[in-house]
């Protein structure tokens, strides 16, 4: 029998590699006794973009700092381009790194003309070839014709180009940004968050990039390390740690979900929905199933119940309690019989059954994820096999039989990439 295991921070310590632009080994942060950032091992490739995404307090703005040179770890070790740029033995300051920095704030002088806010940071060039490189990035970042104006003279996304141009300016190898956008107006976030990650790529920079919006980290990071505690709790590519999350709390971060409770009884649980197999857990464990919104499927009472299948289960019958059209989809609210909880469905555009009216809900079973209770009434430990430390959840797939079989879920896309189905 297969076992879902969720690898620990360290773990998830990446390996020694000349091709890495950053790499963070084994770092943490102590503020007293608390640790802000705990055992975190990372590392970004030339072109890379990896975003920090977590909620506030998490750790990701900390471990920035660590890998800016702003902030001194408490443990581990930073490398930039296979060398150490902070350790025990030493910690090189932020400008000595070849490391780019931008932040909320644009941080532009407002006494400099904008040639001479991009050229600030260029050391070691003499003032000519300084202004010079400075008027080739403005053009790069749309802007060539703008080298007299001054800060004050431009608007908010032409701000956040100059501070673009400038941290570009000095040719980093590694690019550090902490919400840089988040200032900017929605359209104008997209446009020129775009174009600051095409220019990235293009010159070959890693990026390491922290946000709390997980439509930001799906829409820029090549992978995302999802965090929480301090501690990297899932890494991997954006359709890796939306579809396959390692917790609840994981699921729930990137998008609404539905929550039905249960109990295991002889390696399966029964739900509304029909059971759904949970082999590796004891009897009497308190499970939560889960499944998101857009994977829920309404049929209307008078067009017939659906038939039973192995990939939507079994139909269950509810209530129509709310539905609101939301422009590109409409948001259906149904009361369940009998036991009254709520499940919110999505239904691609106008689809609104008024409140009242009986229909028959099913889902998608290889979209639903099954985990333990974070806190039990019966049992101490969940799993059978109590070996290999923290243990994971179960996703479903489809096999080639058309049957639905759970399937470990892991913490790394690496461990993911060839799950080993449960037998």
């Amino acid at each position: 029998m297969g076992r879902a295991v969720v690898h620990t921070q360290a773990e998830q310590s990446v390996s020694a590699s000349s091709g890495d632009r950053l790499r963070l080994e084994g770092v943490s942060r102590l503020f007293g006794d608390k640790a802000a950032v705990r055992d975190l091992s990372l590392s970004v490739a030339p072109g890379e973009v990896v975003c920090l995404l977590g909620p506030s307090g998490c750790g990701k703005s900390t471990t920035l700092r660590i890998a800016a040179g702003v902030e001194r770890q408490s443990g581990g070790r930073v490398l930039v381009d296979g060398v150490s740029v902070s350790d025990d033995a030493r910690h090189a300051p932020p400008e000595a790194r070849a490391i780019g920095l931008m932040f909320q704030d644009f941080a532009l002088f407002p006494h400099l003309t904008v040639a001479k806010n991009v050229a600030f940071g260029l050391r070691g060039m003499d003032k000519e070839a300084a202004l010079a490189r400075a008027s080739a990035e403005l053009g790069r970042v749309g802007l060539a014709g703008y080298e007299a104006s001054y800060p004050h003279e431009l608007s908010g996304g032409e701000q956040q180009r100059v501070a673009l141009a400038r941290a570009l300016a000095p040719k980093p190898s590694v690019m550090l940004m902490d919400e840089p956008f988040s200032s900017l107006d929605h359209r104008l976030r997209d446009a020129v968050r775009d174009e600051a990650l095409a220019l990235m790529k293009e010159a070959g920079t890693a990026v390491l990039l922290v946000t709390h919006d997980p439509d930001e980290a799906m829409r820029m990071g090549d992978r995302i390390a999802l965090m929480r505690d301090g501690g990297i709790v899932q890494i991997g590519a954006p359709y890796h740690v939306y579809n396959h999350p390692v917790d609840r709390r994981s699921a729930a971060f990137f998008s609404d979900v539905n929550i039905i409770h249960g109990v295991v009884n002889a390696q399966q649980t029964d739900t509304p929905f029909g059971r759904f197999l949970t082999p590796g857990l004891v009897d009497d464990v308190d499970v939560e199933v889960i499944i998101r919104p857009q994977h829920l499927k309404i049929d209307m009472v008078s067009e017939g119940r659906p038939e039973d299948s192995p990939s939507n289960g079994v139909a269950a019958a509810g209530v129509v309690e709310r539905a609101r059209f939301m422009g590109a989809h409409s948001l259906i609210e149904v009361r369940m019989a009998p036991e009254e909880s709520v499940l919110t469905a999505t239904v691609p555009g106008a689809f609104l059954p008024p409140a009242g009216a009986p229909v028959w809900l099913s889902l998608r079973r290889d979209r639903c994820f099954v985990f333990p209770c974070a806190v039990q009434s019966v049992v101490e430990f969940p799993y059978f096999n109590r070996e290999g430390g923290l243990q994971g959840g179960l996703g479903y797939a489809l096999d080639a039989d058309g049957d639905v079989r759970p399937t470990p879920i892991e913490a790394s896309e690496a461990d993911a990439k060839t799950p080993a189905m449960w037998s």
